[in-house]
């Protein structure tokens, strides 16, 4: 679910990645489609779940990988190039308030 929240004092809009399922939702965020990686497959060859993936986000200072739980970013500034990047979920919950 997409949700808007503000670092003080500016306003962002982010999604976070659940690691399988979301995959189409941020590329719908983000406005185009995105590679992933598989990162794990423990648990999808033992029968116990769904196998793990990071997403691949291309940023101004290159690509970058989101990991299951990490935010996606929304530049909040208007530029010609719309910028995305991941964040950990740690850095977001400290940083950032639900408007």
């Amino acid at each position: 679910m997409i949700q808007k929240f503000k670092k003080k004092p500016v306003e962002i809009e982010a999604i976070r990645f659940n690691g399988n399922s979301n995959k189409q939702e941020i590329e719908t965020f983000v406005g185009k489609k995105l590679k992933s990686e598989l990162e794990s497959e423990t648990a999808y060859v033992a029968g116990k779940g769904a196998p793990i993936f990071s997403l691949l986000i291309e940023t101004k200072e290159g690509v970058m990988k989101a990991m299951r739980g990490d935010w996606i970013i929304k530049e909040p500034f208007p530029t010609s190039d719309r910028d995305f990047y991941p964040c950990k979920n740690e850095i977001f919950v400290n940083t950032y308030d639900v408007v």
